[in-house]
Formats: structure tokens, C-alpha cells, sequence
């Protein structure tokens, strides 16, 4: 999927399922996912969306 739909796919997951999301860069395009389901390369992480700020 393109950045920008990723990118607001993720904030939105976030806030709505209010857990830490993750933007990724895959082979074909970005995807997002919850923190917890990754288990992948950390380099493939481009942004966390975290809908509890510090």
C-alpha cells in the first residue's frame, strides 16, 4: 500500500483499537500491524504509532 494511505491506516488503527502500531516497509509497499504481531527485522520498522504519548 502506498506511504500515505499506511500512514493513515495506522494512526487510525491506533487510537481506535488503542494499541501501539506499527509502520513497516515490505518488498511491495508499507504496511502496519500491532506491535505485538511483529516479529520481524527491526530495520523494517519506519514509524510506531503509539496512542498513549509519554
Amino acid at each position: 500500500m502506498p506511504l500515505r494511505t499506511a500512514q493513515s491506516l495506522a494512526w487510525n488503527l491506533a487510537r481506535t483499537l488503542m494499541t501501539v502500531i506499527v509502520l513497516i516497509r515490505t518488498d511491495k509497499g508499507y504496511a502496519v500491524m500491532p506491535w505485538e504481531e511483529f516479529d520481524g527485522n527491526p530495520a523494517q520498522v519506519v514509524q510506531e504509532y503509539d496512542p498513549f504519548p509519554s
